[in-house]
């Protein structure tokens, strides 16, 4: 199974995708599609969360980056640690997940905007394409002045 297969699974770019949930079997199969990395911002008490996928990406050789972000919650420092795990890897395939796409598109759509990668209106782009931030609470605010 493709990690393409995966819930909301979106193509960024030749060397990034994002998703939802991605399941086991999915993730069984990364080192063969080139990934790299993966960078994890779905908490392990999810009931979404793949048991063990630190062991089954590592498995493989891919390097795991777990950032936990509260849904109800996303805060600075989070985001500040998934820049960082951007940066430190620019030449990586990574896959970056969570339940829904939604705390991903949120964080990749800040973070490209953040770097002159994209224009606020790819960043919406992306993010109305999946949900509306508005909708739920913490998320206006973590999104200042990248969404209208």
């Amino acid at each position: 199974m493709a990690i393409s297969n995966s819930y909301n699974f979106r193509q960024i770019s030749d060397k990034l995708t994002t998703s939802g949930v991605v399941g086991a079997g999915r993730l069984k199969g990364l080192a063969d599609e080139g990934y790299t990395a993966v960078i994890n911002l779905l908490p392990d008490s999810s009931e979404y969360a793949v048991p063990d996928e630190q062991a089954i990406v590592e498995g493989q050789g891919v390097e795991y980056i777990y950032i936990p972000v509260n849904f109800a919650e996303p805060t600075e420092p989070d985001f500040e640690c998934f820049c960082q795990a951007l940066d430190d890897r620019p030449d990586s395939k990574l896959h970056i997940h969570c339940a829904a796409n939604y705390r991903v598109s949120a964080f990749y759509a800040r973070y490209a905007v953040s770097r002159g990668l994209w224009s606020k209106a790819e960043a919406q782009t992306l993010i109305e394409g999946l949900w509306d931030p508005q909708a739920y609470a913490g998320w206006p605010e973590f999104m200042d002045g990248i969404l209208s």
